[in-house]
């Protein structure tokens, strides 16, 4: 299972080596825009990020709606952990 999470370009950090910096809820990361050079990647473009590529881009909306719902998962995650730690064995 691949997981892609969406960051905003803030930075094109080098245009030849196609390295563009992205900012994902506060975290900043230089990543490869290589895949998406056809696509022309600018300053604000927000892009689903894998592995540290640029794998597509996307809009503001689902951006948003994808950052919310993996919120909501790592949530669900640490409350599971956390009932798991408390339990009692039977």
């Amino acid at each position: 299972m691949c997981l892609g999470i969406p960051g905003q370009i803030t930075e094109i950090v080098d245009t030849e080596a196609h390295l563009a910096k992205i900012d994902v809820n506060g975290v900043r990361r230089t990543i490869s825009v290589w895949l998406l050079a056809d696509d022309s990647p600018m300053v604000g473009d927000w892009v689903l990020v894998h592995v540290g590529f640029a794998i597509a881009k996307i809009d503001e909306r689902e951006a948003a709606l994808t950052l919310d719902q993996l919120q909501k998962l790592s949530a669900d995650y640490l409350n599971e952990i956390q009932a798991l730690t408390t339990s009692e064995i039977a």
